[in-house]
């Protein structure tokens, strides 16, 4: 079987966390929500619906929710077309693609989001396959988009690493039975990531490239 390394996008691969907290915030107010910027970047990579449970309670009045996400969508696409790969994202992706391992997104994003973000990363190449927010019934922290991906690449879950950014990547990988890596380049602190199951944690994707050879990638190769 394969060797899949599968990759959350948002703060992962793109330097894009940060400008999801903004249009969060910018939608939440106009819908009359004041919500700190803090809250709001702890809950980047969880889906729209999540997200505000998580921001807002659940208990809240739903009727305003596919407005405030439509907003979110409206602001944060006038971005789309200044979006960024981060450090070493790219050869990253081609470097392990290089060395065997099935290349799977595995991301909250959807439609054209998903579409600016892979314009971003230009590694369509070496990408075999995305699983979405299109593609589950739950998202993230839900095992559900690792469980798709995996079965995308039809690789075995002891061969499977998920790289992420996120507390929510790295419960959804933990839950999956798949190794979880962190990086740092969304802004959550190591500790918190640690916490959530990560096994390794690694500053941004250049750090993760340039430590490849000491990384789960390299032990699970030497495994077979």
């Amino acid at each position: 079987m394969p060797r899949a390394a599968f990759f959350d996008v948002d703060g992962t691969l793109t330097d894009t966390t940060y400008l999801h907290v903004n249009a969060w915030w910018e939608a939440l107010r106009q819908a009359g929500h004041t919500v700190p910027t803090a809250a709001l970047h702890g809950a980047v990579g969880l889906g729209a619906g999540d997200l505000l449970d998580h921001v807002l309670g659940t208990g809240r009045d739903h009727s305003r929710d596919a407005s405030i996400s439509a907003a979110h969508k409206t602001l944060y696409g006038t971005c789309h077309e200044r979006l960024s790969a981060l450090e070493g994202a790219r050869d990253l992706l081609y470097t392990l693609h290089g060395r065997g391992w099935r290349i799977v997104l595995a991301t909250s994003a959807q439609g054209s989001e998903l579409e600016a973000l892979r314009r971003a990363l230009d590694a369509d190449a070496v990408i075999s396959g995305t699983s979405s927010a299109d593609d589950v019934s739950e998202g993230k922290p839900a095992p559900g988009p690792v469980d798709q991906a995996r079965q995308l690449a039809g690789a075995a879950r002891e061969q499977t690493v998920f790289v992420g950014d996120a507390v929510w990547d790295m419960r959804a990988a933990s839950r999956a039975g798949v190794t979880p890596l962190a990086v740092l380049s969304g802004g959550i602190p190591r500790a918190d990531l640690e916490e959530a199951g990560a096994q390794q944690v690694y500053a941004n994707p250049a750090d993760l490239l340039a430590g490849l050879d000491g990384s789960a990638f390299a032990r699970l190769e030497r495994e077979g």
